[in-house]
């Protein structure tokens, strides 16, 4: 009985030292990270001087410097919406018929000025608010991609073709719609699974919006650093020789530039200063680039399985990156 009585203590004691121990592991990682840095400081120096990491610093300072305004008011923004503006807002201004609802829903995406991170959220609160998920879904995928501030950000990236944000809205549109339509007509009701609760349920409003905006900088500045380092690797790094070869083949780039989207996992308001230092490909397959990452990316996928459920994922996902893939291909073949 006594070793019964006193195993508790034990086991609680070894729970409240975990975390203390792994604060001082992290602690200690970072002084050993810095003393690496001060001990390898010549043969780094000498790295950075190289050529090669110039050229890789230029390309990544400049996708992350004209990026990042618009990044930084595109969550404010999205913020703002999806704390201050009800739910109930959506469901007032769509029409009755889904058919009707969908299209209606999919251009109301142009109304949330942010990235995919925040249309996720957003879409499962207008399913709870009883809105058909085709018309929800037509929103997700419209509002990343048509809204004033990604839509402007790709004017500042291709200023000498102004045709890719027009290319860009219709695509983004026409895939969005023709998604919401298809789930429609043949999709099953347990293939969706209904959001469980609101994000930030209980907050008030102004911890409710910092809490999105720390939410959407911690995600999509991270994602906008990775995607900018992967941009200047590809500019400083891999062979000029094997970008012209996939770029001279249009099957081929068009789908590496959509496969690389959904790897990447950009922001979408980060997305066109990325697509446009890419200039080895054709503006056709930077447009599939610009239609597939707000739609379909790894970061996506895991918002929409944890928010919609996996059943829902694994069949929303591949059939939106075929279609947009597809409707780039024909966008782009008679807008640029």
């Amino acid at each position: 009985m006594p070793t019964t009585e006193a195993a508790p203590p034990r086991a609680e004691g070894r729970e409240a030292e975990s975390p203390q121990r792994r604060r001082v592991s992290s602690s200690l990682v970072l002084i050993l990270v810095l003393l690496l840095v001060m001990v390898l400081q010549a043969p780094v120096g000498r790295a950075l001087s190289a050529p090669v990491m110039q050229s890789w610093m230029t390309v990544f300072v400049a996708v992350v410097v004209q990026a990042l305004p618009f990044l930084v008011l595109g969550v404010l923004l999205s913020a703002v919406i999806a704390v201050f503006v009800p739910p109930s807002f959506f469901v007032r201004a769509l029409p009755k018929r889904p058919a009707l609802a969908v299209p209606v829903a999919g251009v109301g995406g142009a109304v949330l000025p942010g990235c995919e991170c925040a249309s996720v959220p957003v879409a499962g609160a207008l399913v709870r608010r009883g809105v058909t998920p085709a018309a929800a879904l037509a929103f997700l995928l419209s509002a990343p991609a048509i809204n004033p501030i990604v839509l402007t950000a790709t004017a500042v990236a291709f200023p000498r073709n102004p045709e890719m944000v027009l290319a860009r809205f219709v695509a983004s549109l026409l895939v969005a719609c023709a998604m919401g339509w298809m789930w429609q007509r043949w999709a099953r009701t347990d293939w969706l699974r209904p959001p469980a609760r609101p994000s930030f349920e209980g907050l008030g409003k102004g911890a409710a919006f910092w809490g999105s905006v720390r939410h959407d900088v911690m995600h999509a500045g991270g994602f906008l650093v990775v995607g900018a380092m992967a941009a200047a690797t590809l500019k400083a790094v891999v062979p000029a020789g094997w970008l012209e070869s996939a770029a001279a083949n249009p099957v081929v780039a068009v789908l590496a530039l959509g496969l690389l989207a959904v790897l990447l996992s950009i922001c979408s308001e980060a997305d066109a200063f990325v697509a446009a230092s890419l200039s080895q490909f054709s503006l056709t397959a930077r447009l599939a680039f610009l239609v597939v990452g707000p739609m379909i990316d790894l970061k996506l996928f895991a918002m929409q399985a944890a928010t919609f459920g996996r059943g829902f994922a694994v069949r929303f996902a591949p059939a939106t990156f075929a279609l947009a893939v597809l409707v780039s291909v024909l966008v782009g073949a008679v807008l640029l």
